[in-house]
């Protein structure tokens, strides 16, 4: 089996599912803050925290396509950096995502569906109500239910 490659069983390699959790933990940073984490950045905290990134090793390990890093002070730094617990990265067989991470993909969620029905709205302008709510059963279809039974297309009471 090549670097980044999943196996016959059509589960995803280990340095796949390593890509998806930075890129979860840089998702999740991007949408705090309002700006992307960039490699420089990573470079200087990985640095202060006694650690050495290459630009070269980062994109490997974030885009899943080369050797599966197992080194635990690099992966307990990267959780560091992110403030989540260090098993996020190193326990690759759980399923579980941190807390913290969980709660704010859950926004960017409502808030990319927010956006999306806004843009259906503007761009629509005047189109019947029953066109609408057809549109609107059609991309509900496609989002999962939170916890509360919502999708996050509800419109607000507030």
């Amino acid at each position: 089996m090549s670097a980044g490659r999943g196996d016959t069983s059509g589960q995803p390699s280990p340095q796949t599912v390593m890509g998806r959790r930075i890129n979860l933990l840089l998702d999740a940073a991007a949408e705090k803050r309002g700006y992307e984490v960039l490699f420089p950045e990573v470079k200087t905290e990985l640095a202060a925290r006694g650690v050495g990134m290459s630009r070269a090793r980062w994109f490997y390990m974030k885009d899943g396509t080369g050797p599966l890093v197992k080194n635990r002070t690099v992966l307990t730094a990267i959780c560091g950096m992110f403030d989540v617990d260090p098993s996020y990265l190193l326990d690759l067989d759980s399923d579980e995502l941190p807390e913290s991470i969980q709660a704010r993909l859950g926004f960017v969620k409502a808030l990319r569906a927010a956006r999306v029905q806004a843009f259906a709205a503007r761009t629509l302008g005047d189109v019947s109500p029953e066109t609408l709510n057809a549109i609107t059963e059609f991309l509900s279809r496609d989002i999962p239910k939170t916890d509360d039974g919502t999708t996050g297309l509800e419109p607000s009471n507030n």
